[in-house]
């Protein structure tokens, strides 16, 4: 394998930890701030002194309430958790190979996904103030599309984006685009579904003329 993403985003075991509005616990992991970083930060330093901590990457939503893990101030838990990431990197000489932060945003590529949407402003603030601090090379993603993925890395805002669903509806979602080809809507109903062919492997590549114009493009 390359390297290991360590999932500490969406409501999950480590969010639990990290967000003030689910993390009650009155041990040395909750309470402050650098208690409800530590298990964190602990796991970050066991898998990067099992495989290097160039071959680790974190991903934080702070700002996500997904599963109910809500924080008070989600700007200040980004950024105590990337100073700890700083501070990690700069102790073993060497930097991860990169945090990934999810943005809250529910009107991707058209489609509005349930849920409470934020104050876009605040959330951009979030965004470029994580990013500024951060030293290291910083991913983004959450309902990004062509454009939108354009845009972050142009204005300074990311170094990387990343795609999810997208992924799952248009299988050769990288040459779509590099060549800015219409991209399939996923459906999202049939999302984690038993079927192990709708909404799966059955959307559609370019067609073969399409990848014919494609490739006098390339």
């Amino acid at each position: 394998f390359d390297g290991i993403e360590i999932h500490g985003a969406h409501g999950y075991l480590i969010d639990q930890f990290l967000k003030d509005g689910i993390n009650d616990r009155t041990d040395e992991y909750g309470g402050s701030l650098a208690n409800r970083c530590k298990f964190l930060m602990q796991i970050v330093q066991a898998v990067a002194s099992a495989i290097g901590i160039d071959r680790v990457a974190v991903r934080m939503s702070p700002a996500i309430d997904h599963l109910d893990a809500t924080d008070s101030n989600p700007l200040n838990l980004g950024l105590a958790v990337i100073e700890r990431l700083n501070r990690l990197q700069l102790q073993l000489g060497s930097k991860l190979a990169y945090l990934h932060v999810t943005q809250p945003r529910y009107h991707a590529y058209g489609q509005t996904e349930s849920g409470k949407h934020g104050n876009e402003d605040e959330e951009a603030y979030l965004l470029k103030e994580l990013k500024r601090t951060y030293q290291g090379t910083f991913m983004c993603s959450g309902g990004f599309n062509r454009e939108l993925g354009m845009q972050a890395v142009a204005e300074g805002d990311a170094d990387l984006v990343s795609y999810g669903r997208l992924f799952i509806s248009n299988p050769d979602l990288v040459l779509r685009l590099k060549v800015n080809a219409p991209l399939n809507r996923y459906i999202r109903k049939t999302f984690y579904t038993h079927d192990p062919v709708v909404g799966y492997t059955d959307y559609p590549f370019l067609n073969e003329e399409k990848g014919r114009q494609v490739q006098s493009r390339l």
